[in-house]
């Protein structure tokens, strides 16, 4: 089955036949961690860096941000067994998108502040694909926590 994950969002599953999916990462970036012992995969798409950008905003949906949203998957990958300290994280999107003549650089904060956020929760990357100018599709199987980046005609697998 596929479980889609919209944009700030996340879901969880511990279901084997299953496929955590999201669409369009432009500038959002898309987490996918996964604990290979109790095969619990996560998936988060966030689209801003900081929670602190719009703290109201932030407390009805923690997932549009890097810290909260990290936070939100974080939770519901423990509630399902996942110890954070087997996860292993990949990330994919943090693209500019948008022709504004490097003024907002959402993408390349987007980039920074995940890889503060994990840091923060003693994660590491294992794999990314990051930056561009490409939206991606992503991909991740909860049978084994293999993850496809899909971008045009060009397929990755993280």
């Amino acid at each position: 089955m596929t479980i889609v994950v919209n944009v700030s969002d996340a879901a969880v599953s511990d279901e084997v036949e299953n496929v955590l999916t999201t669409y369009s990462l432009g500038s959002c970036i898309g987490v996918c961690a996964y604990d290979p012992a109790a095969h619990v995969a996560g998936m988060l798409h966030f689209q801003l860096p900081s929670a602190t950008l719009d703290p109201q905003r932030a407390q009805q949906n923690p997932c549009m941000f890097a810290d909260t949203g990290m936070q939100r998957l974080l939770s519901l990958m423990a509630e399902k067994g996942a110890d954070r300290r087997r996860l292993r994280v990949k990330l994919a999107g943090g693209a500019q998108m948008l022709n504004d003549n490097n003024l907002f650089n959402i993408g390349r904060r987007n980039q920074t502040a995940i890889r503060k956020v994990l840091w923060q929760h003693g994660l590491l990357i294992d794999r990314e694909d990051l930056g561009g100018n490409s939206p991606r599709t992503l991909y991740m199987k909860v049978a084994d926590g293999t993850v496809t980046v899909k971008s045009g005609t060009h397929t990755t697998v993280l």
